[in-house]
């Protein structure tokens, strides 16, 4: 083997192991500078929100900025409000969430990309909060029944609960959050889109981990609300119903970051985040969130496994 192949080799050979390295996602966060930031992090109070919460307060911690922890703060409402009044600096919102929820739109906008463009540049206007890049997973709503009784009831797409609430209303039962049980983008949007109603003594609420368990079970509902990138649909063999008329809207997360605090660290804040938005995959952030409620991990720790493996923090 000649001199010159044998440089070849040796240079190849340094290039795949700086990219294992890298893991592929892109850049760590040290090439950001945040060492003269003190910032507050918060999520909502479910699994997934942990997890990005998680991996927004260890990036930010990488890139030396001072990181007050407020994850898990609480419902959708609350943790919008806190970021309103300044009590947290940023956490994940979903594009969807806020055109429907928050900006009180009535029909959501098909197309992915505009509706995260109509959702950013309303909420910036009206409530000077700035939407960093999407991610392309989409955690919309969904409803699941068991597999073991899909064929049974007869239910394949949403529309076809019309006919079961009508010939078998015994058989049309559902487990529900609270949020989504008074959400426009919820129950009540639902049945006003596909023109039925559960009957009231068949709507059971429960705790989002309490809905996935009973659904499971059949017991008391066939049919459970549940998020789209949750990992126990798969862990729980459950089976999610067709949304045949697309009444639900196109949720992308997105980090949402208070105007004032853009405007000191914008672009530190895009270098850090527009990559690990990119790599947030539906595969990525599905297989974290069975991590944590298959598995048993903690989300702090997925997501410290998540942001190594990809090479954004070292």
């Amino acid at each position: 083997m000649s001199k010159a192949v044998l440089r070849m080799v040796g240079v190849l050979a340094m290039v795949a192991m700086v990219a294992a390295g890298c893991g592929g996602g892109g850049g760590s966060s040290s090439s950001v500078d945040l060492s003269d930031a003190s910032l507050v992090v918060g999520s909502k109070d479910f699994t997934e929100q942990l997890i990005l919460g998680y991996i927004t307060f260890q990036a930010l911690e990488n890139a030396g900025a001072n990181v007050e922890d407020q994850i898990g703060l609480a419902g959708t409402d609350a943790t919008r409000q806190a970021l309103i009044n300044g009590d947290i600096d940023m956490y994940w919102e979903y594009t969807g969430t806020i055109w429907i929820s928050h900006l009180g739109n009535t029909e959501p906008i098909p197309d992915s990309q505009k509706q995260y463009e109509a959702a950013a540049k309303a909420d910036l206007k009206e409530n000077d909060l700035k939407l960093l890049a999407p991610a392309p997973f989409n955690n919309t709503y969904a409803l699941a029944i068991r597999e073991e009784a899909y064929e049974d009831v007869g239910v394949e797409k949403l529309s076809d609960l019309k006919a079961l609430v009508q010939d078998n209303p015994d058989e049309a039962t559902v487990c529900v959050e609270s949020e989504f049980n008074s959400r426009d983008d919820g129950l009540p949007g639902l049945e006003k889109k596909y023109d039925f109603q559960f009957p009231q003594d068949n709507v059971a609420l429960f705790d989002t981990g309490v809905v996935y368990e009973r659904t499971d079970k059949g017991n008391p509902c066939n049919f459970g609300e549940v998020f789209t990138t949750d990992g126990r649909i798969e862990g729980l063999g459950l089976k999610v119903i067709e949304d045949d008329k697309n009444f639900f809207p196109i949720y992308n997360p997105a980090l949402e970051v208070r105007k004032e605090t853009f405007d000191q660290y914008g672009p530190q804040l895009e270098k850090l985040f527009n990559p690990i938005a990119k790599a947030l995959t539906t595969k990525e952030m599905t297989q974290m969130n069975a991590k944590v409620d298959v598995d048993g991990e903690l989300p702090e720790d997925v997501a410290e496994e998540w942001l190594s493996k990809n090479g954004f923090v070292e």
